[in-house]
């Protein structure tokens, strides 16, 4: 599934193909895929005539602004976007076309068809599901280490499936978890709890930097991401842990160790990840008392 790195890369393409064009005309060839409105008729009525402003993000979601109307995409696992002529032949299991008046079109292809729209009144996506119980942006301006303390303060809860909460934090998949908290030096079995201030201090940069670098390099392309422009990301050269399992880590040389943490697959190093005490040698099965 994109991660938010991936779905910032997808925005940014989009942003400079499509924003300022207007739609003449909407396709829908597999329903499922609209949400909201129930009715894929109304969904193209709504949206014919409507020029995209711009093209914003809120965790793993897209959102298409238009003059009076929020388009909301979730990609899923294998959703894409892409721009074509409209003369161009129609690609397998292309699900919706958004031609316009230029005579360029936006398809959505999705081999899984687990990918979702939603439509909205400007504002009212916000308040509304999908969008409404996601949780802090980790790449936007709020984002502190003091709202991660607070945010993570007294859950019993592995660290793993905390941060992969999108309650909590919204974007984090799979593969920046495992980067981040290698980075950090936090074992994946650790309980929130037993992390101090300065762990949790650790984990808010390693966070940040591992998903401004990876947007920096376009995303991973672990399966079959690419951009609004049909391009691979090249973060996944520089994974220190996930996909890696068996080789070397980078930074002691001991092999990377694969397990399944909460329902998913998670790799790190258990000399340079620790799970039976923190970095400051206090026992992890304690609770944190920080100095």
């Amino acid at each position: 599934m994109p991660e938010l790195p991936e779905v910032e890369t997808v925005r940014r393409t989009l942003e400079k193909l499509v924003a300022g064009k207007t739609i003449e005309r909407v396709r829908v060839l597999l329903p499922r895929i609209i949400q909201k409105p129930d009715d894929r008729e109304l969904f193209c009525a709504m949206l014919e005539g409507r020029t995209i402003v711009a093209v914003e993000r809120r965790g793993k979601f897209l959102r298409l602004l238009l003059d009076g109307l929020v388009l909301v995409s979730h990609l899923r696992m294998e959703g894409r976007y892409g721009v074509y002529g409209a003369d161009e032949e129609l690609e397998k299991h292309t699900h919706v076309v958004f031609r316009f008046t230029d005579g360029q079109e936006l398809r959505y292809k999705d081999v899984r068809q687990f990918g979702t729209m939603h439509l909205f009144g400007p504002g009212e996506d916000l308040t509304l599901p999908p969008l409404n119980k996601l949780g802090l942006e980790p790449l936007g301006d709020d984002f502190s280490a003091a709202k991660l303390v607070k945010v993570l303060a007294g859950k019993t809860t592995k660290i793993k499936p905390l941060l992969l909460n999108q309650a909590y934090i919204a974007g984090l998949g799979n593969i920046y978890v495992d980067e981040a908290l290698f980075l950090a030096g936090i074992h994946p079995e650790r309980t929130a709890d037993t992390l101090t201030k300065r762990e949790l201090e650790a984990l808010h940069a390693a966070i940040v930097r591992t998903l401004q670098e990876a947007v920096d390099a376009g995303g991973s392309s672990i399966k079959s991401y690419v951009n609004g422009q049909g391009e691979m990301g090249m973060f996944q050269q520089q994974l220190a842990a996930y996909g890696r399992k068996g080789e070397p880590c980078q930074r002691c040389g001991k092999p990377i160790v694969k397990t399944v943490v909460g329902g998913r697959g998670t790799h790190f190093c258990p000399d340079c990840q620790p799970l039976g005490k923190s970095k400051t040698g206090r026992k992890t099965g304690q609770k944190a008392k920080d100095a």
